[in-house]
């Protein structure tokens, strides 16, 4: 099998979000390791195995350049490589966050409009667009399955990933799709009680080249890239 790579966000490895959140979701993709989930009051009849079964296998993130197979002519050093330089050209930038729903999701979600992380969603789809291998038939058919707008079907094709640009809504995902809203509402208030002292203003300062070996693994992170500017 291929392997897949990904650009995404991740907070650094030594800060309380990453350390309370892959707990949360019972995985560290710096390490790894499967992890043991804490146990929130109030939520002992939910199976949160299966609540968060969905964003596990991916690791806390939030995604800039969605997972994609490498194209035949550029090599895995040459991806950490383009990314260490997009990196040393970009400036930290703080927004607030706090976990909110997202649909039938709950995640991670910044508080105000931010320019700079449109800036910096757009500029990974264009920067690294070049180690992308095109869509295949098959992940074209899957893609098309949610009923894309013919916009949305123009970016599939275009740049591997239908949500991009005016549809980017950022957010680091702490569930899979919960139907009931009254589960989803309770489990929100959990979340927002547990991560009350990582809610609120966030620096961002870095990004992350994920690898995932084949698709029924999980992705991992190779190396994190911080903000030098």
């Amino acid at each position: 099998m291929t392997a897949r790579y990904a650009i995404y966000y991740a907070p650094s490895a030594d800060s309380a979000l990453w350390a309370k959140a892959s707990a949360w979701l019972g995985y560290d993709a710096y390490t790894g390791e499967q992890l043991e989930r804490p146990a929130l009051p109030g939520l002992e009849d939910l199976d949160l195995e299966a609540l968060t079964a969905d964003p596990r296998g991916y690791g806390f993130h939030a995604t800039l350049k969605a997972p994609f197979q490498p194209a035949p002519d550029h090599s895995e050093a040459e991806l950490l490589a383009a990314a260490e330089g997009v990196a040393a050209g970009l400036t930290p930038f703080e927004v607030p966050i706090a976990p909110d729903a997202l649909g039938r999701f709950l995640a991670f979600r910044l508080q105000q409009v931010s320019p700079e992380m449109q800036a910096l969603h757009a500029l990974s789809v264009r920067d690294f667009d070049a180690f992308r291998a095109p869509l295949s038939d098959a992940d074209l058919a899957r893609r098309r399955k949610a009923r894309l707008t013919p916009e949305q079907d123009v970016r599939l094709v275009e740049w591997g990933y239908p949500y991009i640009f005016e549809d980017f809504r950022f957010h680091m995902t702490l569930t899979g799709a919960i139907r009931e809203d009254a589960v989803r509402e309770r489990l929100l208030t959990a979340l927002r009680d547990h991560f009350a002292r990582e809610t609120g203003p966030h620096l961002f300062d870095g990004i992350a080249v994920f690898k995932q070996d084949d698709r029924q693994g999980p992705f991992r992170i190779l190396e994190r890239f911080s903000f030098d500017v």
